[in-house]
């Protein structure tokens, strides 16, 4: 059953100020298929470690631009290790070091860097949605990162109909400092996504 317009304004309503668990408690039994994305970015920990706790076996697919800084893939054996995540690898098809040799990392106004990030980041995971196929879609979204996440919510539909689940939504960086902290997880700020340049700036998967 999907759920219309007004069926997701009305849960996001009921959502604001419930415990990210009960969401994805709910979301998990909502659909028939869920899966988490993450790029191992500042506090993807957060919704790795909620999403895991309701369920331990959940798809965790990570598109791996291949231009992550060590510190990012350290944090992230770090934590799949840690939360013994499942982790599904999804890469372009196109090494780094070739893809650097015949065309480097394309400035924002470069007519290459569309296809650029084409290449490092929307191909594999159009490929890793495609292989998957879920009906639910946890992401790490938060109110204030750029000017469309600010038209979002809790919950919202993907492109292809797919329900994104957000449960950090309304939670400021102060708030999942706490929340880190007393869990014990670690964070990694060392990070770098070549498609966005701009932190506020949209890369392509959520438009």
């Amino acid at each position: 059953m999907s759920l219309s317009t007004q069926d997701i304004e009305h849960l996001n309503n009921h959502f604001r100020g419930i415990p990210p668990e009960e969401i994805i408690s709910w979301a998990i039994l909502y659909g028939s298929k869920s899966v988490v994305t993450t790029n191992f970015r500042p506090y993807e920990v957060a919704i790795l470690n909620a999403v895991t706790e309701v369920k331990s076996d959940i798809p965790v697919i990570w598109c791996d631009t291949g231009y992550n800084t060590p510190n990012t893939y350290k944090h992230a054996e770090e934590l799949i290790s840690g939360l013994n995540l499942n982790i599904k690898l999804f890469v372009p098809r196109q090494t780094t070091a070739h893809r650097d040799s015949v065309m480097g990392i394309p400035d924002i106004d470069d007519p290459r860097h569309k296809e650029f990030t084409e290449q490092v980041k929307l191909e594999p995971f159009r490929r890793a949605m495609a292989e998957h196929k879920p009906d639910v879609w946890f992401t790490n979204l938060r109110k204030g990162q750029t000017a469309l996440r600010d038209t979002l919510n809790i919950l919202s539909l993907s492109k292809g109909g797919v329900l994104k689940v957000s449960p950090f939504y309304h939670w400021n960086d102060t708030r999942l400092d706490a929340y880190l902290n007393e869990r014990g997880l670690p964070n990694e700020h060392n990070y770098f996504d070549p498609t966005k340049v701009l932190e506020n700036r949209e890369c392509g998967l959520h438009t």
